[in-house]
């Protein structure tokens, strides 16, 4: 080894400081995400068998992300099994939504395996679960798997109610104190987000409420803690909004388009 390379590896080396970075995390991360999903909805998947296996993942996941001495990571796991009969409940009205909502849905077969809406809203229930019992890198990291595969990213900190819909998914953006209540419908590009950035506000409500059965179409931006769209309402696409909407409102954004017939 040349001592120009000794060089180059000991400056690299110096500059890795961080001990709990570990890539592994991240790809055991989107294996047991996989495997969950396997698990809920392969009609072919032995859910026993599958169980040990997500047990024995999440064993490692512990392993990798736990770094505070005696803290009960190990424990979680059974409280969080628990928790997945009611999780796929709440995911088949999910999917229920997609077939009430969506004419394009031939069968509730293709909202569960072609709909890069309903799996990001699946993968968000199942890591939204999990942040609750003070893990919080692990759901992160199931959360932006999710969003490089759809498009949709949606925070593990949101609270989504129930027949929650998302058609075509694409650039969605739903922050981390955001709350969506249910039969909410969402279309692409949307954001629920938050008025400016500051790390000052963590742990502080900055993104909108949305209260049962509005309908929010494609690339309308909902901004700010304060901000709540009432129930029943239809935000129209392109919207801008950074203040709260009363119940039973269409809010609408209009623009003059011009047509000439060119000869």
């Amino acid at each position: 080894m040349t001592k120009e390379r000794e060089q180059i590896i000991a400056k690299i080396e110096k500059q890795k400081k961080n001990p709990n970075l570990k890539l592994k995390l991240k790809e055991r991360t989107e294996y047991f995400t996989n495997l969950l999903f396997y698990t809920l909805f392969d009609s072919d998947t032995e859910v026993e068998k599958n169980i040990d296996l997500l047990e024995q993942t999440f064993e490692e996941l512990v392993d990798l992300a736990c770094w505070e001495v005696e803290r009960p990571c190990s424990k979680i796991w059974h409280s969080y099994l628990e928790k997945l009969p009611e999780i796929l409940q709440k995911l088949n009205k999910d999917a229920d939504s997609f077939m009430k909502s969506d004419p394009a849905a031939n069968s509730i077969e293709e909202v569960y395996l072609a709909y890069p809406g309903f799996y990001a809203i699946a993968i968000y229930r199942l890591s939204h679960e999990l942040l609750k019992f003070g893990l919080p890198l692990i759901p992160r990291l199931m959360t932006e798997y999710s969003h490089r595969l759809t498009g949709t990213d949606i925070n593990p900190g949101a609270e989504i109610g129930e027949s929650f819909f998302i058609d075509h998914a694409t650039g969605i953006v739903i922050g981390e104190t955001a709350i969506i209540k249910n039969n909410v419908k969402i279309y692409q590009g949307v954001t629920l987000g938050g008025l400016y950035v500051d790390r000052k506000l963590r742990n502080v409500k900055r993104h909108p409420t949305v209260e049962d059965n509005v309908t929010i179409y494609a690339n309308a931006t909902i901004l700010g803690g304060t901000t709540i769209i009432g129930a029943n309402s239809t935000i129209g696409g392109n919207a801008w909004i950074t203040s709260s909407v009363p119940e039973n409102s269409i809010i609408s954004n209009t623009s003059e388009i011009k047509i000439k017939k060119v000869i």
